[in-house]
């Protein structure tokens, strides 16, 4: 009876998706209107779209589960950075000027603004290989965590979720493109919203309430350290720095966050996608995190794996129906991660890799195929990467994302927001930052995979320890690394062409040339103050 109840609301929920796609798929007939939606997007979708990309199953089951076992109640901190970091910061600092930039370029991309920024057509190409390359492993890493819990709802294969997923994913995404997707964001948004919320609550009740469940975690010991899991940093504060710099300030370089910055409506929506995302934020990743704090209550092995522990704590403290709202909120939270991911990658490739290695002009009716071909392509690679994953226990789902996110906003972040706000920074500087952030990352890959034979004093040294033995440390601190080299490569190295920077930065300049003459016309003009104004009769008799 519990499975016909599971299955049958997850049936409706994804008729829903794929009527949304079929509702949407006349937006979906230009390369403008597939990709970016035509640009006409509203705050509230695009703050949605922000959110649910955001966070995915890789948050609540792998991230939740693992950095709450690590850090108890302090992972919640994560969570908190990400709404103000990966979210308000985001919002401010990013989306005015990156929609206007790319306007302006008349660019779809991040490659194709790489390209046209800094009048380079390798830079172009180079940046779409490394998003080639390094979305798949992050897409793959979306359908684990929805293994264990469709495990424990149905007792089914796992490759049978991951193909049920892929395969709804890849119709609506298909028929309708980006407003499909954008709109089934709003959704599952909702969805999510909703649902953590219910199951935070319903978790920490079964617990015996908050009061209880923070007094049996203090009770818990790091080594001699008791209550470490309560205290306000945790017992590893070095680790929640990083894990807090990795997922908050990794958004601003990954191409699927950024590109949701390209399609919103004007620049008066920014301001009201920036709240609504925030909030959206504090709500998921907040209460994602402080569940996960909780772990160490209801579980207390993980030899068989962090993606184990939110599965666990749910099935012993939900109800049927609340399990199933489980089950649509991860999938809901999965399946337009997927969407975002797949959207960027298959954009990238054709419209900045083969459209642009023809010589001859590739005609629309084309690029619509080459991109639809492509969404498919990465739906299927990563889906079969995800199989393989789990049939051999290669990785579990934070090393998987942490190689992802430490290449892509290692090689992206730093050039991208510089040459956003700074003439100065140069293509040479760029290319640097994308070497060195790549390089990095697969240097970490290669130690982390050959770590049992390497000799003892590489395992103990000050650069392994708080660099390398973490993809998560090497993520952060590439980025960290990219702040420096940027701006340090770029005063080197030779100067870009100012005349045609001055037209590209004139949206700005204009600006901020208008708020200098406000000022200078407060400071200078003379001011009469209250006591010396004249104050007429009608006054004297108020």
């Amino acid at each position: 009876m519990q499975v016909i109840l599971y299955i049958g609301i997850l049936l409706v929920y994804f008729a829903v998706m794929i009527f949304i796609g079929i509702r949407n798929s006349r937006s979906s007939r230009s390369v403008q209107g597939f990709v970016l939606g035509g640009r006409s997007v509203g705050p509230w979708l695009t703050a949605f779209a922000y959110g649910t990309s955001y966070f995915s199953a890789v948050i609540f089951i792998g991230y939740a589960g693992q950095f709450g076992w690590n850090f108890g109640m302090a992972a919640t901190w994560i969570g908190i950075g990400n709404a103000l970091i990966g979210s308000l910061l985001a919002w401010a600092v990013l989306g005015r000027r990156t929609r206007v930039m790319t306007q302006q370029l008349d660019s779809a991309t991040m490659p194709d603004y790489f390209g046209k920024r800094f009048s380079d057509n390798k830079l172009k190409i180079a940046a779409s290989v490394i998003i080639f390359i390094f979305l798949i492993p992050y897409t793959a890493s979306l359908y684990k965590g929805l293994g264990s819990l469709f495990a424990m709802a149905f007792s089914i294969p796992y490759w049978v979720c991951i193909l049920i997923m892929a395969a709804v994913t890849a119709v609506y995404v298909l028929v309708g493109g980006y407003m499909a997707t954008v709109w089934n964001d709003f959704i599952q948004g909702i969805i999510m919203l909703f649902g953590i919320v219910i199951i935070v609550a319903a978790v920490l009740l079964n617990a015996g309430g908050l009061t209880q469940a923070i007094t049996d975690l203090s009770q818990i010991s790091v080594g001699a350290q008791q209550g470490a899991y309560t205290s306000f940093f945790g017992p590893d504060l070095y680790g929640l720095i990083m894990v807090v710099i990795l997922t908050s300030l990794g958004t601003w370089g990954l191409p699927q966050m950024v590109q949701k910055f390209y399609s919103i409506k004007s620049e008066a929506s920014v301001r009201t996608g920036m709240i609504v995302s925030t909030v959206f934020a504090f709500v998921v990743a907040g209460g994602c995190y402080f569940l996960g704090g909780f772990g160490r209550l209801f579980v207390e092995d993980v030899s068989v794996g962090y993606d184990t522990i939110i599965p666990t704590m749910l099935e012993e403290s939900l109800s049927v129906i609340l399990i199933a709202l489980v089950l649509v909120l991860v999938v809901s939270a999965s399946m337009s991660t997927l969407s975002s991911l797949v959207m960027s990658s298959s954009s990238t490739i054709t419209l900045d890799l083969i459209k642009n290695a023809r010589k001859k002009e590739l005609s629309h009716t084309s690029q619509m195929l080459l991109i639809r071909i492509f969404v498919a392509f990465f739906i299927a690679v990563s889906a079969v990467i995800a199989i393989i994953y789990d049939e051999f226990k290669l990785s579990f789902i934070a090393q998987m994302m942490g190689v992802s996110w430490g290449a892509l906003a290692g090689a992206f972040l730093a050039p991208y927001l510089f040459s956003l706000y700074w003439k100065r920074t140069t293509k040479a500087s760029c290319w640097v930052c994308f070497v060195f952030g790549v390089a990095t990352s697969i240097t970490a890959l290669v130690l982390s995979l050959c770590s049992s034979s390497l000799p003892q004093g590489v395992l103990d040294s000050f650069l392994y320890k708080y660099v390398f033995s973490s993809s998560i440390y090497v993520g952060a601190w590439t980025m960290i690394a990219g702040f420096v080299i940027v701006p340090v490569v770029s005063l080197f190295t030779k100067k870009p062409e100012q005349e045609r920077l001055k037209v590209l930065f004139k949206p700005f300049t204009q600006l901020n040339e208008a708020v200098e003459t406000a000022v200078e016309d407060y400071l200078v003009k003379p001011h009469v103050s209250t006591a010396q104004r004249p104050v007429d009769s009608e006054d004297n008799k108020n």
